[in-house]
């Protein structure tokens, strides 16, 4: 078995804190004609920052690491993260390690993301694991709006329990909500709970008995049937113990992960984004400094 990063004995807080967080991060990105996508636009308030904008493809894509310096999710704290990409921008975003979400002291960790992408504009959603632990009472919402031909392309992988330590997510509670629209049209709207110890723990139309799931989404630009089938004759190739399975619809590819290891569903969704990438965006597959770390 493959821990994410952080998911060590000694990754609880020192002294946990007994006020929560309520933090705030607005991102506001635009295409400069020769500058390529230039951050714009940035606001915080409270513990949510973004390091230094990279280009390692050059001025067309703007990368960035958004960083929580407390270093995990404490029962009650609010996260809200804005993105606004305008017409023609490309912003990739990624953490500098995993997400960790403590265990509950009888309140309810949010995190709430909100993206909004102009026309022809690509974001790329690629934060690294989110590792909840045993007695963790979290809620995570994604919220997406494509304008015309522009293109959300995101991912998020979740270990339950930290699966180094022998902890598996016995209690505790894991709420998700997924929604993707464009120009007033929904294309993904996906709600879940999971309850530490719960029948969808073991079940197989849950996680099957894997500490570990995943999911990939591309959203907003059309699905061939061709790339369907580039990415499952890549999904077959791969030297997985996990099971990965991708769909379609016209304008959207969906691609699930469930297994016991954070590196391989990270491996796996990173072999499947260079073939949608080049596809549907029109570039190949740059991989952030960052996850080489």
């Amino acid at each position: 078995m493959h821990p994410g990063p952080g998911d060590a004995p000694d990754s609880r807080p020192a002294t946990p804190r007994s006020d929560p967080w309520d933090a705030r991060l607005d991102l506001r990105f635009g295409a400069a004609g020769a500058r390529g996508t230039v951050l714009k636009e940035r606001r915080h308030d409270g513990p949510l920052r973004v390091q230094k904008a990279l280009y390692p493809e050059g001025p067309r894509v703007c990368h960035l690491a958004i960083v929580h310096p407390p270093g995990g999710i404490v029962a009650g704290d609010r996260l809200a993260i804005t993105l606004n990409a305008e017409a023609d921008a490309h912003a990739l975003i990624t953490t500098p390690g995993a997400t960790k979400w403590y265990k509950a002291q009888g309140l309810t960790a949010l995190q709430e993301v909100r993206i909004a992408a102009g026309a022809d504009a690509v974001v790329e959603w690629l934060p690294q694991e989110s590792i909840v632990f045993d007695r963790a009472d979290c809620a995570s919402r994604m919220d997406v709006d494509l304008g015309p031909g522009a293109l959300f392309l995101g991912w998020e992988v979740l270990c339950f329990g930290r699966t180094a330590s022998g902890e598996s997510f016995r209690s505790g509670r894991y709420r998700q909500r997924w929604r993707i629209a464009q120009q007033g049209t929904l294309l993904w709207n996906e709600t879940g709970t999971l309850e530490g110890g719960g029948a969808l723990m073991a079940s197989p139309i849950g996680l099957g008995g894997w500490p570990v799931c995943a999911t990939l989404v591309a959203a907003g630009r059309p699905v061939s049937a061709a790339l369907l089938e580039a990415v499952r004759e890549r999904v077959a190739s791969l030297p997985c113990a996990g099971r990965v399975g991708a769909t379609r619809l016209p304008s959207l590819m969906v691609v699930r992960y469930a297994g016991a290891s954070t590196e391989e569903a990270r491996a796996a969704f990173a072999a499947i984004w260079a073939i949608l990438r080049p596809d549907l965006v029109g570039i190949a597959a740059e991989a952030p400094r960052l996850w080489a770390t």
